[in-house]
């Protein structure tokens, strides 16, 4: 283990955690009294904890440092824009050259007509702002009652009041007063845990159809938006049959509705292309970035706009606003990971080395007796853990006991994958060579050999009537 240097003991790091740190999405208590796992530095896919443990992530943080950790360009550009503007903000008729910079890069770099930029701190507020953008965009068009938000059930759009309320998780549904209202939700592409017998094929239509349903429903006079990840990414990596998408944009067509493609998980690089609405042949009226933005080295986000909904939103004063829209420092470090992904050419190792070297081995996963299916589209995945193949069983135990337990035999097998429910996801960074694929892939067989034996000795591999 490498040494350590400039920090105190791990218990005494521990324990101010627990007395001070309140964590997100967290049983505070709980996880004080366990400890907290103290991450120090980081290089390449791998961390390093407090005890000199090197940790492969294949989580890639939050889904967003894919071009790796420790890049000192990123440091250099920081350092540099802080001592020449630390800040300005861009209200009051005010702007400043990074701003202008990466709004102009990202107009290059998105598809179709997105060519303005609505600056954010993260995926979260930018997804607020689509609330109030495309509900301006209606009142100012003389549709005032077009308010109402399509999603779906089990998506991700942040975790705030509204875009919280987007999202479609019961849990995050149960604290806070969500959802607020005239946001409605639909059910969910997942052919592996709703589609029965039917072919995936028709599965996904006839879940694309039920927005059609919603709009009469609700009345196409009142629907302002549908809003949608190409992949659901925190919901568990659940990549929709090939028929979804294209009946989505049909339908958006036919109603007049704006579409809305959260790209905070699959944009820059992720999918294979510079956002998976190009993946999944998405043409949309705003995209939500964040994440990979800046490969997660500063906090920034952003909603991408079509020239029509920005026509109509500049031809008033949009009451809109964040203190650090567009920060300079954040977006500098935004440009320098673009120029990164561009002239290093990484999203070309996706397409070309990485997403198939990995779809390869991540096949050979539905061998293993507790895998159902395996789930990948570019260089993010996932597993369906279950106790019967056949039926596609649930297991008996609480929804997520498992998957929880196979968290830990990762955690103990010093790799960072994630649980949603009984189902494993991986988001690893885009830079991985095959060598990085073999470990990783090693270290996850591993961890899925001892969470089988700790299922038997615990009588949990039982599937639910």
């Amino acid at each position: 283990m490498a040494a350590i240097t400039n920090h105190m003991p791990t218990a005494e790091l521990q324990a101010l955690d627990a007395a001070h740190h309140m964590h997100p999405f967290t049983a505070n208590a709980e996880l004080g009294e366990k400890g907290v796992r103290v991450i120090t530095r980081a290089k390449g896919a791998y961390l390093t904890d407090s005890e000199g443990e090197e940790i492969f992530d294949a989580m890639s943080g939050l889904w967003c440092v894919n071009i790796g950790y420790g890049r000192q360009e990123l440091a250099d550009v920081a350092a540099r824009q802080m001592r020449e503007l630390p800040f300005y903000n861009t209200f009051f008729q005010t702007t400043h050259v990074p701003a202008i910079a990466l709004a102009d890069k990202l107009a290059e770099l998105a598809p179709g007509d997105l060519n303005h930029v609505f600056f954010a701190s993260g995926g979260s507020d930018a997804n607020d702002t689509n609330i109030r953008m495309v509900r301006t965009y209606w009142a100012m068009k003389g549709q005032p009652d077009r308010k109402v938000i399509i999603s779906r059930k089990n998506a991700y759009h942040g975790s705030t009041v509204a875009s919280g309320s987007l999202g479609g998780m019961t849990a995050m549904h149960e604290q806070g007063g969500m959802p607020i209202p005239d946001i409605h939700h639909i059910n969910q592409p997942n052919w592996w845990a709703e589609g029965g017998d039917t072919a995936p094929e028709d599965f996904g239509l006839a879940r694309a159809r039920e927005l059609e349903e919603a709009i009469l429903e609700l009345g196409a006079d009142r629907v302002a938006a549908f809003i949608g990840e190409p992949v659901q990414g925190a919901g568990g990596v659940i990549v929709p049959p090939e028929t979804y998408w294209p009946e989505i944009q049909r339908i958006c067509a036919k109603y007049d509705i704006l579409l809305i493609a959260d790209e905070v998980i699959c944009g820059f690089g992720r999918t294979g292309n510079w956002f998976g609405s190009e993946t999944m042949g998405i043409r949309p009226h705003i995209m939500t970035v964040a994440k990979g933005l800046s490969s997660g080295y500063a906090p920034i986000g952003a909603s991408i706009v079509c020239d029509e909904v920005a026509e109509v939103i500049s031809s008033g004063e949009f009451n809109h606003g964040y203190t650090y829209s567009g920060h300079p420092v954040a977006a500098a470090v935004a440009l320098e990971n673009l120029r990164i992904l561009q002239e290093e050419n990484i999203l070309g190792h996706v397409r070309d080395v990485a997403a198939p070297y990995l779809a390869e081995a991540w096949a050979t996963l539905v061998d293993h007796p507790l895998v159902g299916e395996a789930a990948i589209c570019g260089m993010m995945a996932s597993i369906a853990l279950t106790p019967d193949k056949a039926r596609r069983a649930k297991f008996a135990s609480e929804p997520g006991t498992v998957g929880y337990l196979c968290r830990e035999m990762c955690f103990a097998n010093n790799l960072i994958m994630r649980h949603v429910g009984d189902r494993m996801i991986i988001s690893p960074p885009l830079i991985l060579d095959t060598g990085d694929i073999d470990e990783m892939m090693a270290r996850i067989r591993k961890s899925l050999d001892e969470t089988y034996e700790k299922l038997n000795e615990k009588g949990l591999l039982k599937a639910a009537a």
